[in-house]
């Protein structure tokens, strides 16, 4: 039993090494999670497109369950553009880490809307990682590596 342990220790370490949070142009992100705060409570989904090894490019949506906007009821989803900057290689994270504030620009409900957030993923497998998105537009969830 020791050595079953043992084996499975040494395969999941060698897996999180080969995990890779950020790998720069080209790279392709799907991330899908709960909007927890913010505009409101639902769900999220968004796509990064890297475009160099410091900034990505993508889209994204949230629905929301219930609004935090006294102002508007139909406040129930976000439809934006984003921008992100991946410090990874400037704060000489590991490979398996990536932090990133971004811009959010978009629709929210029939109104413009505007987020920003401070992101960090980790990597647990080269495929399958966790996400947090903190700030008017945060969440958290499943980051995936396309």
């Amino acid at each position: 039993m020791k050595k079953i342990i043992f084996v499975l220790g040494i395969l999941s370490s060698v897996v999180m090494v080969n995990a890779q949070a950020w790998s720069g142009s080209g790279d392709q992100k799907v991330q899908v999670g709960l909007s927890a705060w913010g505009n409101g409570t639902g769900l999220t989904g968004t796509y990064d497109y890297g475009l160099s090894d410091l900034f990505s490019v993508g889209g994204g949506a949230n629905f929301y369950f219930n609004s935090n906007s006294k102002d508007d009821k139909n406040n129930n989803f976000f439809i934006f553009g984003r921008v992100n900057a991946h410090l990874q290689n400037l704060v000489n994270l590991p490979e398996q880490w990536d932090i990133y504030p971004g811009l959010d620009v978009g629709v929210l409900g029939n109104t413009f809307g505007l987020g920003a957030h401070l992101g960090v993923r980790y990597f647990f497998t080269d495929k399958f990682g966790a996400f947090i998105e903190a700030g008017n537009n945060g969440s958290l969830g499943v980051s995936i590596n396309l």
